[in-house]
């Protein structure tokens, strides 16, 4: 008798005995995927899941090496990428994971709402989506301060005044988020903080959430769908693509971080001046385009502030998409909201293209 196989045997009964695996696996055994022609959009929420498992691994490592003040932060950031062994490829991965987890996000986010796929009973599914939306973009903010390098740091500097037209909270936000008057070291460390430990552990008790739904409900199949075949089981065939993709992923995730390694300018000066042309980072461009658009004062009120509550306004709505959308949880098209979520990618595009072809 093979003595490995005798104890791979004795674990296996070991932690059988521990641990609900077995209910695991009934469970596993009747989760299917459904199959139709639009059945690809599935594979983008599972890689939004790997690229945040990519960026959990590669910011701990960076954290090893990381010091959040302003003497030694920029300078730490110059050590990791040419002093430790691969520590430019580790930033690279981080930055650009963080890039392609957003971007896989935004394209799982508006597949779900195309397909009414958050219609009953799978509402908090888009809830807890949504909230992990408004998380994913709190990272994008918080770590965009970290190399406290000028563009980095003006761009908080710019970032960090937006909520401030905000009536009753608006101060109060700022405040928060500077930890003072002036964008400073208290900053770059409440940034750091919120960054590492406060967004991981809410991303990580939503993201167990979403996917315990995910396997109680599995996936919604569109309306009007009429070439369906039978569904796939979803362990193992399902996880097999799902692994598949996973590694096209990563496969473009290593070529972008080599190719394409992110660069570190100048330690941030306060005294200097900003630099000309600076802009935010690609997912907030609809936002930063948007307040250009905007009058100095509309109706007698700010154009600043008149945006940002538009902003407030339509997030709410976002989130309460499920409850809005009665024709959907009857089984019936909804045209009008197929129309929204149309107009919204359009308006999103356009004013991104704008922000970049804009000097």
């Amino acid at each position: 008798m093979n003595p490995h196989s005798s104890l791979t045997s004795r674990l296996s009964v070991w932690l059988d005995d521990r641990l609900p695996i077995a209910e695991l696996k009934v469970l596993l055994s009747k989760k299917v995927a459904p199959q139709h022609k639009h059945a690809f959009w599935y594979f983008f929420g599972g890689l939004t899941l790997f690229f945040f498992g990519i960026q959990i691994i590669t910011g701990i490592l960076l954290s090893m090496y990381y010091k959040p003040t302003t003497d030694q932060a920029h300078e730490s950031i110059r050590f990791i990428t040419t002093e430790v062994q691969y520590g430019w490829l580790i930033r690279s991965l981080h930055a650009w994971s963080a890039n392609l987890m957003i971007g896989t996000m935004f394209v799982h986010m508006f597949s779900v709402f195309l397909m009414k796929a958050y219609r009953k009973p799978r509402e908090l599914m888009w809830i807890s989506g949504v909230l992990l939306m408004f998380l994913v973009l709190g990272f994008g903010f918080t770590g965009y301060l970290l190399p406290w390098d000028t563009v980095a740091y003006f761009a908080t500097l710019i970032g960090t005044e937006i909520p401030k037209t905000v009536p009753l909270i608006g101060d109060w936000g700022v405040s928060l988020l500077k930890g003072g008057e002036e964008v400073g070291g208290e900053t770059l460390v409440r940034m750091y903080s919120i960054h590492i430990i406060v967004l991981p552990l809410m991303a990580v008790v939503l993201v167990s959430f979403h996917i315990l739904l995910n396997l109680a409900f599995g996936s919604s199949v569109p309306l009007g769908i009429q070439d369906r075949k039978p569904p796939l089981p979803f362990f193992p065939n399902f996880l097999y693509r799902d692994l598949i993709a996973w590694c096209i992923g990563f496969v473009a995730l290593v070529a972008l971080a080599v190719v394409f390694p992110p660069s570190l300018g100048d330690k941030a000066d306060p005294l200097a001046s900003a630099p000309v042309g600076i802009k935010p980072e690609w997912y907030f461009l609809p936002l930063y385009q948007t307040l250009k658009f905007a009058p100095t004062s509309f109706i007698g009120v700010s154009g600043e502030l008149a945006v940002n509550g538009l902003v407030g306004l339509a997030a709410a709505l976002w989130l309460l998409i499920p409850f809005l959308d009665t024709r959907s949880t009857k089984g019936q098209t909804s045209r009008l909201f197929t129309a929204i979520g149309v107009i919204l990618v359009l308006y999103l595009a356009t004013t991104m293209a704008i922000a970049y072809a804009s000097t």
